[in-house]
């Protein structure tokens, strides 16, 4: 039997100190592709938790709004433990650009005044969309990457 390794398990999620952006794996096809994928961990393991809501309002509204910040987004899905989300992109990234364009994708979740695709055609829950917990979760998210990442919120700036 093969020996899988899957690596958000090989993480410690004891020591970790959210909310990060982290690389967390890079594979090249065998077309010679390279995909990339980041952990965006937005509450603290095992002690903090987003409601269903939140969480599923964060992914409609990143849906878009990621994409206008980074070209190649294959894919951005909300964890299981509902901690944060999984970015997947065409291409080699690096740490600091993702934080940006995450930071500057949370500004406009703050000023949305509606969750995309929130209706019984586009979403297969649309009954449990909060774009007040939404606002909520990424208000404290943001201010907590910009000290991170000491960004002020100028384009170019990290």
């Amino acid at each position: 039997m093969k020996n899988i390794i899957v690596e958000s398990f090989t993480m410690d999620h004891t020591i970790v100190k959210a909310p990060f952006v982290r690389k967390c794996g890079v594979v090249q096809t065998p077309k010679g592709d390279i995909i990339t994928k980041f952990d965006l961990r937005f509450t603290q393991p095992n002690k903090e938790v987003m409601p269903t809501g939140a969480v599923h309002a964060i992914e409609h509204l990143l849906a878009g709004f990621i994409r206008e910040e980074i070209d190649n987004v294959v894919d951005i899905s909300p964890m299981g433990c509902r901690t944060g989300f999984y970015l997947i992109l065409v291409g080699e990234r690096e740490e600091t650009e993702i934080a940006k364009a995450l930071i500057n994708a949370l500004e406009k979740v703050l000023i949305s005044s509606e969750v995309p695709a929130a209706n019984n055609v586009q979403c297969g829950n649309y009954r449990d969309i909060s774009l007040f917990g939404a606002k909520e979760f990424a208000n404290e998210v943001l201010e907590k990457l910009k000290e991170k990442y000491n960004y002020g919120g100028k384009k170019d700036e990290i």
